[in-house]
């Protein structure tokens, strides 16, 4: 006996020193997230962004960055095995300012018996970068291998206008030789690009070689088309011969090379993997996920090139009292017809997303404070007007917005969202159904005391 507890003994030491010296984080856990045991690379991924400090509890410790993860695992009716696998938690490096890029953490949730969980955390934000710009590359280069048919090829100059009409153009798209001079935003919709992403472009395209964008284009005759944009410099030689050239309409001759192509029969399958990693379920908004991501980007956009981007933190009134009253059929039909007005109301250049619960956001780039918080009332104005019909029954609901704004992106995402959630609550103290800017003064009212708000 006194050698079966020596083995057994020993046989625990090594699990362990296995655990601790583990290269990922590990979190053991029981069905209410309270830690029984983590590693030291679990607890140095996770104490920078614990809402208290702490880390007794993980569902507690990553509230703020993953809310839905308490009802994932309270929810999952696996009774052995995984529950979650390589979930993506963005987080970002405190609320104060900072030029480092947001973590990317990756959350697979194991569940070993029916009174405990196992987390195994690792940091995957390299492996995220890379892999997207390998998908960058590969998707041009299979364009390139399989032969490109359908493109428009064309010349721009230094500030991104067309430099000369080429016969490509229209057969793409439609437009004649009225391009010449014209920016090369002409091809999207009016609110899908600012002024500011456009010379954000060209900067990138000197950087990195090229710079690729796909989304929505519009041809001529106004139909739309997915189109995928890549632009890259032109050798300093190539710039030479043609300066002067008295064919050119822009002041000056040629910088840079633009490559249109039409891949909307490849779209559908594109799309349908981009919908199942950054798509709230329920509404089809952006989720949390592409939130961040689209606010990263903006935010390092405006550190090279400073610009107002704004944030819109808006949440339904009385949310609680629609659920009790409709049932959740009820108020997940408020929340989709919410999700419409946001849609229609706000540009295709912002990012509507929903962000957990009730609770939805904007980020508007190239928007001052005075703009993005009228807009934040106008919004007020037209949700309080539009009642939903559901079951036969009109359901009114209101929000309240809070307006925070980043004159050049120096501060983090996460202090930007902080802000717009304190002005949120703010707004639900005064009242509700209205739109407050954030002001450094203001103390957001705690959480727990505004339930069901």
């Amino acid at each position: 006996m006194t050698d079966d507890l020596a083995q057994l003994s020993a046989e625990y030491e090594a699990l362990i020193q296995f655990l601790y010296l583990a290269p990922v984080g590990l979190v053991q856990l029981d069905g209410d997230g309270d830690i029984a045991m983590i590693n030291p690379i679990a607890a140095q991924l996770l104490m920078p962004h614990s809402r208290n400090g702490g880390l007794d509890n993980l569902f507690v410790a990553l509230e703020d960055i993953a809310p839905d993860l308490r009802n994932l695992c309270q929810q999952s009716t696996v009774q052995s095995g995984k529950i979650c696998d390589g979930m993506h938690v963005h987080l970002h490096a405190g609320s104060g300012c900072s030029k480092r890029m947001p973590q990317i953490l990756s959350i697979t949730l194991l569940r070993l018996d029916a009174s405990r969980i196992m987390a195994v955390i690792d940091d995957i934000t390299e492996q995220v970068r890379r892999e997207c710009r390998q998908r960058q590359n590969d998707a041009w280069l299979n364009a390139v291998l399989t032969g490109i048919t359908d493109y428009a090829l064309a010349s721009l100059d230094a500030h991104g206008r067309l430099c000369e009409w080429n016969p490509s153009i229209g057969r793409v798209t439609g437009f004649g030789p009225e391009t010449a001079g014209q920016s090369y935003t002409m091809f999207y919709p009016n609110d899908a690009i600012t002024p500011e992403r456009a010379l954000d472009r060209l900067r990138e395209a000197d950087a990195d070689g090229w710079a690729l964008d796909e989304s929505r284009l519009l041809r001529a005759d106004g139909s739309a088309f997915w189109g995928s944009v890549m632009i890259a410099p032109l050798p300093e030689a190539d710039r030479e011969a043609a300066d002067g050239a008295p064919s050119l309409p822009c002041e000056e001759g040629p910088a840079y090379c633009l490559i249109l192509r039409d891949v909307s029969d490849k779209r559908d399958i594109a799309e349908r993997r981009r919908r199942e990693a950054f798509s709230d379920h329920l509404t089809g908004l952006a989720n949390r996920r592409a939130l961040f991501d689209a606010a990263s980007q903006e935010f390092e956009r405006s550190r090279a090139a400073p610009r107002p981007t704004a944030m819109i933190i808006l949440d339904a009134d009385h949310f609680k009292a629609i659920n009790d009253r409709y049932g959740h059929p009820g108020g997940d039909a408020v929340l989709q017809h919410l999700a419409a007005i946001l849609l229609d109301f706000f540009r295709e250049v912002d990012v509507v997303a929903r962000i957990g619960g009730e609770e939805f956001a904007v980020l508007l780039p190239s928007t001052d404070l005075a703009h993005a918080l009228d807009l934040a009332e106008r919004l007020c104005a037209r949700v309080a007007l539009d009642a939903k019909s559901f079951d036969g029954q009109a359901i009114v609901c209101t929000i309240s917005a809070g307006v925070a704004v980043s004159v050049d992106g120096q501060c983090g995402v996460d202090l930007l969202i902080k802000q717009a959630d304190q002005a949120l609550y703010t707004a639900k103290r005064a009242g509700r159904n209205r739109a407050l800017a954030w002001q450094p003064e203001a103390v957001a009212a705690p959480q727990e005391a505004l339930d069901g708000a």
